[in-house]
């Protein structure tokens, strides 16, 4: 198996990112770093966990309304999907959407990318597949669509929770400007009970806690740092004023940890937050779509109200 080297100019962002991070008062990380070609399989590991309900429920959803979405134009034209994840929930709409011209995934993991569109490929060989590997956190510009093309936007998996609510609002902007015609196909999870919550997240087999502490394996092998895995364990924990689950990584004692010539102090309890999943009820998330330019045309909630899937237009 060929080795994975990531692009010089990615690693340069990376390392800066890690060390601004760091460095804070209150030590952070983007979540984005979490998806490396180990991250990505993971968390594809997570998606498959009993207790990861928002997977199966969005599946479920999707599968329901399918025949719905394929009367959206973009159904006839290009589907973008942002971030190339599950292939059952792209499969889904691929199978829906039988007079679909082109699919396009993008995602930051160039080789989680190319794996997910030579899958696309072999099972749809009339559909032209175009990855494009690139940070949509960032603007995205003018995609190498056909100018004719109508396009619908996949933005599955509750991914819109990982920003925080400006952040949220910046992206759904950025994708409106680069797609200005488009609609767009959106999971959004919803508040409920701390157990479910904390369960899904801080699984008992320690899917999640590998997923979480890749983090600090990635920074070790692409920017020959220092962190001892076994003395920094993963929580997870329940925000209520936020309405967010925050994923953290906590030292087990005083050290010091290098990234090359940087050295990083943690106290004994001290914290790198890498993630956040926030969850939306029916008004925040229109609050955030009406802000960022986009008008909710439809919402589908499974029966426990656990999870939303939203059509928006571009206005």
């Amino acid at each position: 198996m060929t080795k994975h080297v990531p692009p010089v100019d990615q690693v340069t962002e990376f390392r800066n990112d890690i060390l601004a991070g760091l460095k804070a008062p209150r030590k952070t990380i983007s979540s984005k770093w979490l998806y490396d070609d180990v991250g990505s399989h993971l968390f594809e590991a997570i998606t498959e966990l009993d207790a990861y309900y928002p997977t199966r429920t969005e599946l479920a959803l999707l599968e329901k309304h399918a025949r719905n979405f394929a009367r959206l134009p973009g159904a006839r034209g290009a589907m973008v999907e942002l971030g190339s994840g599950s292939s059952r929930k792209t499969n889904l709409l691929l199978d829906a959407f039988p007079d679909l011209s082109v699919y396009m995934p993008v995602d930051i993991s160039a080789n989680h990318l190319k794996d997910a569109a030579d899958r696309v490929r072999r099972a749809y060989p009339s559909l032209a597949v175009i990855p494009v590997a690139a940070d949509f956190t960032q603007p995205l510009g003018k995609l190498p669509l056909l100018p004719e093309l109508p396009v619908l936007v996949f933005f599955p998996g509750s991914t819109i929770g990982n920003f925080e609510k400006d952040e949220a609002t910046l992206l759904l902007q950025s994708v409106r400007e680069a797609m200005p015609d488009a609609t767009m196909i959106v999971g959004v999870d919803r508040p409920k009970e701390e157990k479910v919550l904390l369960e899904a997240y801080d699984d008992p087999s320690g899917v999640t806690a590998a997923f979480n502490l890749n983090l600090l394996q990635r920074i070790n092998r692409d920017l020959s740092g220092t962190f001892e895995l076994k003395r920094f364990v993963h929580r997870a924990v329940w925000n209520a004023s936020e309405s967010r689950i925050e994923m953290h990584l906590e030292s087990l004692a005083d050290q010091s940890v290098q990234i090359g010539d940087a050295v990083i102090p943690f106290q004994e309890g001290e914290t790198i937050h890498t993630e956040n999943s926030h969850k939306y009820d029916a008004a925040a998330f229109a609050e955030i779509a009406n802000r960022s330019g986009w008008r909710i045309l439809d919402e589908h909630r499974d029966a426990q109200s656990w999870f939303s899937v939203y059509v928006l237009q571009a206005i």
